[in-house]
């Protein structure tokens, strides 16, 4: 395809179009360029893309899009083809052009979208689980990765910017994926990072506060994802079914308004849900449940512990529901299910001490997460958390107000500060600790998780919350080796040693 065709195509008309050529590939990062690659800048970020333009040129490739006049001249001295896109018109002419170029990548496979502040990874992951159960080669795309039936990989982000996202669905067509779950963030909704996807299904699991450091107000952040539901169904030739817990206030709100499409609702505390959902015994490794869907009734056992995984078993079920699969099939793969890395994964260990490692990084996650554990009867919860630098400061009181009203000892210490003072985030959180309740700052997240283990006796549980799955720590901008889960194996071994 021709860059000239490929606007055509893509009913895309470019402010300036200088020169054509034949195109095998898209990217946005300029080590990537090559012969017949078209090199796409993207526009706002914190460096000027325009700079990398000669990088890509050098390295073969054969078109540029731009988003400022600079960027058309530094292509056409460089002596390829030029497209010229003004930046409001850009995020949904790329999307556009990227579908087209891809061959609508994801119109032959089944697509399942969820959004939502707290549940996305869990819900995608029991969707991609069930869907391989019942024998579809199945993907997932989201927090933990990119992982295809035969192939795992890490991600920078939830959800990928647009070209990196379409190279990805284009893959996993041709790799004969016929099944995707997509955690659908609300950044990328904000920024139509995700627009053309074809979805089968969405998925909405809940609202809380978190990323008003982006969004603003929750207005704004509540807006961004219900563009999943108002906007993506006209997108697919597929159709379309919503799913909303009606449990959460908003889902409630727009389940009661939706009108784009069909939809089903699901709840384990109304009856009159499409799916309800009744738990009849919470462990620490596992929930029996009890289904019900159009008079039919099942009971189940999940493979996952903790209250608050009774509601991402029901996304899950719902949106196997919303692909038209039935109640009967729906029990018989969720008990196959696989617990999710980073998400109420306990370490395991012979001093009788319970250490639970989770991805809980909004006060609504870390509530839910310590009710659960509270739930299961321990003797005492210490938790261990910390809250990330650059990123909405005004939940740190509110998360250290959730641990402290439900542990016996908190422990602040630091998550990823990133650029900020380390110190001046603890200081920040530590405003929000209930008075009279115990608790300690430990900048140091290894010296913090030791301490915790080693405050803990036989019959307690030790909540190490923030980072889940992430092995690494982001301080300035370098991440650095560290995942809590060694560092509480550590911790547990030289208790264990006395």
């Amino acid at each position: 395809m021709t860059l000239r065709r490929l606007f055509e195509d893509a009913g895309i008309q470019a402010a300036t179009l200088d020169g054509d050529a034949d195109l095998t590939g898209i990217t946005i990062d300029s080590r990537k360029a090559g012969p017949g690659r078209l090199f796409v800048c993207m526009p706002g970020g914190n460096n000027d893309s325009h700079a990398f333009i000669p990088d890509a040129v050098a390295k073969g490739a054969s078109a540029v899009i731009a988003y400022g006049a600079d960027g058309v001249q530094r292509a056409k001295d460089g002596g390829v083809a030029a497209a010229l896109i003004e930046p409001r018109d850009f995020a949904d002419s790329i999307w556009r052009l990227c579908d087209v170029f891809f061959g609508h990548p994801t119109r032959q496979m089944k697509v399942v979208g969820i959004t939502g502040t707290n549940g996305k990874t869990t819900t995608a992951w029991l969707v991609r689980d069930m869907l391989r159960a019942l024998g579809l080669r199945a993907g997932y795309l989201g927090t933990l990765g990119f992982h295809l039936p035969d192939e795992e990989r890490e991600l920078a982000n939830t959800t990928p910017f647009t070209v990196d996202l379409y190279n990805l669905l284009a893959e996993a067509r041709d790799r004969g994926v016929e099944a995707l779950a997509i955690e659908v963030s609300s950044h990328a909704l904000a920024q139509k990072r995700a627009d053309g996807v074809e979805f089968n299904a969405a998925v909405f699991t809940n609202l809380t506060q978190d990323h008003l450091d982006f969004h603003g107000s929750m207005e704004e952040y509540a807006r961004a994802k219900r563009r999943l539901f108002e906007e993506f169904p006209a997108q697919t030739q597929k159709g379309f079914t919503a799913a909303f817990n009606i449990d959460d206030e908003t889902g409630a709100l727009w389940n009661r308004e939706h009108r784009a499409s069909p939809s089903i609702t699901f709840s384990s505390q109304s009856p009159s849900a499409s799916l309800y959902g009744e738990a009849l015994q919470v462990r620490v490794d596992g929930i029996r449940l009890r289904l019900r869907h159009q008079g039919e009734v099942r009971e189940v056992e999940v493979p996952l512990g903790g209250d608050y995984n009774v509601e991402n078993s029901l996304s899950a079920s719902a949106a196997l529901l919303a692909l038209g699969y039935s109640l009967g099939q729906i029990s018989e793969v969720l008990p196959q299910v696989r617990p999710v890395p980073g998400r109420f994964e306990a370490v395991r260990n012979q001093t009788g001490i319970g250490v639970l490692v989770d991805y809980a990084h909004t006060p609504d996650a870390l509530e839910k997460l310590l009710d659960s554990v509270r739930d299961l009867k321990p003797s005492r919860v210490i938790t261990v958390f910390g809250c990330g630098g650059d990123r909405d400061r005004t939940k740190r009181p509110l998360m250290a107000r959730a641990a402290s009203e439900r542990s016996d000892l908190t422990v602040v210490t630091s998550d990823n500060p990133r650029t900020e003072d380390p110190q001046s985030i603890l200081d920040e959180v530590e405003t929000g600790i209930m008075p009279g309740r115990s608790s300690v700052k430990i900048l140091d997240r290894r010296e913090a998780v030791h301490h915790a283990v080693g405050q803990a006796q036989p019959g307690d549980v030790v909540v190490i919350a923030g980072k889940g799955h992430e092995n690494y720590q982001i301080i300035g901008r370098t991440k650095y080796p560290m995942d809590d889960r060694e560092l509480a194996r550590e911790a547990l071994a030289l208790e264990a040693r006395g």
